[in-house]
């Protein structure tokens, strides 16, 4: 299936004049989309895309946006190779930042709607539309593509008859019936169009209904966080394909209190040394601790400086001796329990004692969260470098408490959220679209950070299950570290003036300029991306950094340390749009040191 429209990148098709009913529907959808549900073979696509055209809206195909979301895999090989939760999981996050998206016409998978996540966001965000289909309709559909891996079966019929009963019950659940019976597509829009509107009156005065009852509700209750974070206790899982190196990323709320079951289920019998910081120490520790002696785990803590400081050759060896005097055992395990600092000292040390330990990542920051705990690289730094002594070493399993992120500062939950809009330039435009309208609830309720974590770690799980050791479009991660590494070691990683996140999000500006400089992005594109992360108080220009005072060539020389540079070249990750990233080789550093130049005199 392919797109018939790009929301948000063409104009929307112009509404039908002299029907009534459009107007009336338009109205009546009071700025939501509408979204088809029902079986395969209902018609959701091709009754959907008509309508769109009829109504004068966007349509989207959520099937292919996930196809565009798993970099080009189709649904049977996403199927083949990870299995059905694993494509759930990845069609629920789809369909939720569809829905951030205003008024469209949405065509979902056969099983989307069987998601109680799913129903509720569609329930808060749109209007649904079941399209009812008999068995022997839908086998005379279905059986023109073999393109449907549920009924990959001995007898499809009889696996599609099941499928229909089961699903039956919970299609029902929609705001509208419509009969799709084997009629012209044409008859079939028009019955919908009659049935949306009668239906929908009926609709929006529930709909006004439960919103006053809710209204009423929050009065009473005095909630001082928004009602999302009510129905915020959901989990997502993204696993990361490694092989026999492969484990999960667990993702939701309360994970830090049951950290100990989950490290018990994947290393039964192993001791624990933590690794932490002063600061994750005094607001979780206890926590931590709490949910191992419960889980019957035997643990030891060991606690360093926090900062950028602890990432260095004295701490790595300390931190050593330490678990090697715990006695901490090749299959025991180290936990990574902190932010990116922590979670890279700790892997270090975990990929070097006894030549390689086992170990869990608990990332405490959006930053770490989204970024540095997935994808196994550890390290440390060198005087003349970040991340320049260290290991790929993969973790056990991660475990994303979205619940710690509350305790996070203003300034380090923005550093994060950088990361988090990597991933919507790198290779994902729909993602920054999302963030771009619903930035406010990615700060601001636990549902949309769960989706926000959910969706970074995904992208770079299947990079990463690409290409482990930065051999090729890892390095892709990497959109804005060339600029913002060299920023951090100039500023001698002083977080007082720059702390990572920051340096990555100047870096990404200034990467978006550099394409635009080169004629490889528009300049449009790289005003946006700036004017994001300006909107949410990130800083986008290398002269908003405290107390700069290093010239063009002292930022050039500290790129030359750059862990891409090969045969003494610099390489970049540059853009041809939001969402094109490419990798840059042998660019010409008088390139580099015009465009820095006109930086430094912005």
């Amino acid at each position: 299936m392919t797109r018939t429209e790009t929301f948000g990148a063409a104009p929307a098709p112009t509404p039908c004049a002299g029907d009534e009913r459009i107007a009336a529907i338009r109205a009546g959808l009071a700025g939501r989309a509408l979204v088809f549900v029902g079986m395969m073979g209902s018609g959701k696509s091709a009754i959907g895309q008509r309508l769109a055209a009829r109504l004068g809206l966007p349509f989207v195909d959520a099937d292919a946006e996930i196809v565009t979301a798993a970099a080009g895999m189709t649904i049977p090989e996403i199927f083949a190779k990870y299995g059905e939760r694993y494509f759930r999981d990845g069609e629920r996050r789809v369909i939720m930042r569809l829905l951030n998206a205003g008024p469209m016409v949405l065509a979902t998978g056969g099983g989307a709607f069987m998601d109680p996540r799913t129903r509720e966001r569609i329930g808060e965000r749109a209007i649904s539309v079941w399209l009812d289909a008999d068995l022997k309709t839908l086998m005379k559909r279905v059986r023109r593509k073999n393109d449907r891996p549920l009924l990959h079966t001995d007898d499809p019929e009889e696996t599609l008859r099941q499928l229909l009963e089961k699903r039956r019950p919970v299609y029902e659940l929609a705001d509208i019936r419509v009969q799709s019976r084997d009629e012209p597509q044409d008859v079939m829009v028009e019955e919908t169009l009659d049935a949306l509107f009668a239906s929908l009156p009926r609709v929006a005065a529930a709909r006004a209904a439960q919103k006053k009852d809710f209204t009423k509700a929050m009065t009473h209750l005095h909630l001082d966080r928004p009602q999302t974070e009510q129905g915020a206790a959901h989990r997502e899982t993204v696993h990361v394909a490694l092989g026999g190196r492969s484990y999960d990323i667990l993702i939701g709320s309360n994970l830090l209190e049951e950290a100990g079951e989950h490290i018990k289920r994947v290393a039964p019998g192993a001791a624990c040394a933590i690794v932490t910081d002063e600061n994750v120490a005094r607001l979780h520790l206890a926590t931590l601790e709490e949910s191992l002696k419960k889980a019957g785990i035997r643990y030891t803590t060991i606690v360093v400086k926090p900062g950028e400081g602890s990432k260095s050759l004295a701490t790595f060896g300390r931190v050593c001796d330490e678990v090697l005097e715990a006695k901490i055992e090749r299959r025991d395990l180290i936990v990574a329990f902190g932010g990116g600092v922590v979670g890279d000292l700790a892997g270090y040390v975990a990929a070097s004692v006894r030549r390689g330990s086992r170990f869990v990542q608990i990332p405490t920051t959006l930053l770490s969260q989204v970024d540095s705990s997935v994808g196994g690289k550890t390290g440390i730094n060198s005087s003349f470098g970040k991340n320049l002594l260290g290991a790929f070493h993969q973790p056990l399993l991660v475990l994303a408490d979205v619940d710690v992120l509350r305790t996070l500062s203003l300034r380090e939950f923005r550093a994060g959220y950088a990361e988090v809009v990597k991933y919507g330039l790198i290779g994902d435009k729909r993602f920054f679209e999302w963030l771009e309208a619903d930035v406010e609830a990615v700060f601001h309720s636990r549902v949309e950070q769960i989706c926000a974590v959910a969706v970074s770690c995904e992208t770079k799980a299947m990079i990463v299950a690409r290409d482990e050791t930065e051999q090729g479009d890892r390095a892709l991660l990497n959109l804005g570290h060339t600029f913002g590494h060299a920023f951090e070691l100039l500023t001698g990683y002083d977080s007082e003036r720059l702390v990572h996140g920051e340096g990555v999000a100047i870096g990404m500006a200034c990467a978006a300029r550099f394409s635009a400089r080169l004629g490889l992005c528009s300049r449009e594109d790289a005003d946006r991306i700036a004017r994001h992360l300006a909107s949410v108080g990130l800083p986008t220009e290398i002269r908003q950094i405290p107390g700069w005072n290093a010239d063009v060539h002292a930022i050039v020389s500290a790129m030359y340390q750059d862990k891409k540079v090969e045969a003494g070249a610099l390489t970049f990750i540059l853009l041809r749009a939001i969402g094109e990233a490419f990798i840059a080789k042998s660019v010409e550093p008088t390139e580099v040191l015009g465009f820095l130049n006109d930086e430094l005199a912005r």
